[in-house]
């Protein structure tokens, strides 16, 4: 059994698909166990392609041990034949799966946490390269742009503009009154416009509708599966620095991701997608959980030039 721990957020999770995927054709017979939150699910079965089974068969994923961050795994086998790091820099992550006692600790170098035998940690290195060079340097090949993702089947309006208003760390936020501009302006330009987020952030998704002038129906509420399913039949995709973004790329819809504390060059899509443009006015990349307030490189992003990158990318050859 193959023991992967990636227990953050939506992005993080995209991010993260080439890695595994590297690691199911590595290991096509093996069960492969991903330690991450039970509510990524969805977003599992659309990185393995399919429902997870069980088998060390086809999905990328054959089981979820629930995990929370930095939490001990209390539902992880024992001695797995290899525990994988793909959450952080450790030590903590490092000693979560090294409480395990696998074959095998295969992450990155920590001293702290008395594990020498893996690559150097690179604080500037995009995050799907990150991982991508993690498995490569244990001899599993990976490819950095296998990043697609599969659509679940789920009934949602196909075509439709998503504004997606939230992001975890306030400094990631860019104005609600400048997401309902857009929103107000796209609309008539006659874009079908729905605003998306997290239960946490209906509010502030209401206030954005109201405040574009949208009607009732402009908040969508849904489950993960529904907003996997809208993003892939979307004809835009407007967001901050957060998992919705990750998606876009995951499909290949037209984004504009709007970065403030962190560089695109960390965090961003694949330079060579025309029809993904990151906004970034920063100088230098620092912490993506920064708590507030809205940082100075979002607050440089401007109304026109959002709209202006919303049009190039939906004309871009794909």
């Amino acid at each position: 059994m193959i023991l992967i721990l990636r227990a953050l957020g939506v992005g993080d999770l995209a991010a993260s698909a080439p890695a595994l995927r590297g690691l199911r054709a590595a290991f096509p017979g093996e069960t492969l166990c991903l330690a991450t939150p039970p509510w990524l699910t969805p977003l599992v079965e659309a990185i393995g392609g399919g429902p997870m089974n069980g088998s060390g068969h086809g999905a990328a994923i054959d089981r979820i041990i629930p995990a929370t961050e930095l939490e001990p795994l209390t539902g992880a086998p024992a001695n797995p034949q290899i525990a994988a790091n793909l959450h952080g820099s450790g030590p903590e992550s490092h000693r979560q799966l090294q409480a395990l006692r696998p074959g095998k600790l295969w992450a990155f170098a920590n001293r702290p946490a008395g594990h020498q035998d893996g690559p150097g940690w690179l604080d500037e290195e995009h995050e799907v390269h990150r991982w991508c060079r993690l498995v490569r340097y244990y001899g599993v090949p990976c490819d950095p742009e296998d990043l697609d993702l599969a659509a679940p089947d789920a009934e949602v309006t196909r075509g439709v503009t998503i504004i997606h208003p939230g992001a975890k760390s306030p400094a990631r936020r860019w104005p609600p009154d400048r997401y309902a501009s857009v929103a107000r302006r796209l609309r008539s330009a006659g874009h079908r416009v729905l605003i998306t987020g997290s239960a946490a952030e209906q509010d502030m998704c209401v206030r954005v509708s109201e405040a574009a002038g949208l009607g009732p129906g402009a908040v969508a509420r849904t489950s993960l599966t529904e907003l996997l399913a809208l993003v892939a039949g979307a004809r835009l995709v407007i967001s901050g620095d957060t998992g919705i973004a990750h998606l876009a790329t995951g499909y290949r819809t037209p984004s504009v991701t709007l970065f403030g504390p962190v560089s695109p060059a960390r965090w961003g899509p694949p330079e060579d997608r025309p029809w993904h443009r990151p906004i970034w006015h920063g100088t230098r990349s620092e912490r993506g959980d920064l708590p507030g307030p809205v940082h100075p490189a979002l607050l440089a992003v401007t109304v026109d030039e959002v709209l202006a990158a919303a049009e190039e990318v939906q004309r871009a050859p794909r």
